[in-house]
């Protein structure tokens, strides 16, 4: 088990690392047309300009389209107006996410519901992990935001390239606390595989009693002999 601990503290180290990055106050500053409205929420200027014949997934340096620049800037109506106006709403931008994940990440359940209501896919892999919106709401413990994803039909046994679901994350890089708490329950009651374990064999229950998350322990093995 100490073996498995100081491997997930390593791959905590190796995900922050890879996290998503905002659009710096200089790349703003930088932008023009679709880029500078999607960020300021200046639906007339993307309406106008789309019409113009503007490429609507232009690409900034880092690869972002003006729809990922309105997602980082929780900017709904402008995401709207973009996709309406023809946006890939599952383009992907150079980090490997996509509108849907930034605002999983960002905890912001409204924007996810619009996305999804826009046409992006919950099942989308995103991020260099080949994780989801799902895996990354739950490695956060935003728990609406689970409970949204979950409606809109996201994967729930997904395993990303670190051989982790969104129930394991809930739990390895997860505090134990209430968010938490009512993430692995969102996903336990939506019926995710609570047998599928890590690389070195370790199930989530196990992970959980190991690091004295009781609360979660306890809803695990309340649903698995449920299941008996």
């Amino acid at each position: 088990m100490l073996r498995t601990l100081l491997s997930l503290f390593l791959l905590a180290l190796a995900a922050t690392a890879q996290a998503q990055t905002a659009p710096s106050a200089s790349q703003i500053a930088g932008y023009e047309g679709l880029h500078r409205a999607a960020h300021e929420g200046d639906v007339e200027t993307i309406q106008r300009l789309a019409a113009e014949g503007a490429d609507i997934d232009a690409r900034d340096q880092a690869g972002r389209t003006p729809a990922h620049v309105a997602s980082f800037a929780s900017n709904d109506a402008a995401l709207r107006a973009l996709a309406e106006a023809g946006a890939d709403m599952n383009a992907l931008e150079d980090r490997v996410y996509d509108v849907l994940t930034i605002a999983a990440v960002a905890d912001d359940p409204e924007l996810v519901s619009l996305a999804m209501e826009l046409g992006n896919r919950a099942d989308l892999i995103t991020s260099v992990y080949d994780g989801t919106a799902l895996i990354a709401a739950a490695h956060l413990g935003h728990a609406e935001v689970v409970r949204r994803l979950i409606v809109g039909g996201a994967p729930l046994d997904h395993v990303n390239n670190l051989g982790w679901t969104a129930l394991m994350e809930a739990v390895v890089l997860g505090d134990g606390g209430s968010d938490h708490v009512a993430t692995v329950r969102a996903l336990v009651e939506a019926g995710a595989d609570m047998t599928i374990p890590d690389r070195d064999g370790v199930t989530p229950l196990q992970h959980a009693s190991a690091r004295g998350y009781d609360a979660i322990a306890g809803i695990i093995r309340k649903a698995a002999a449920g299941h008996e």
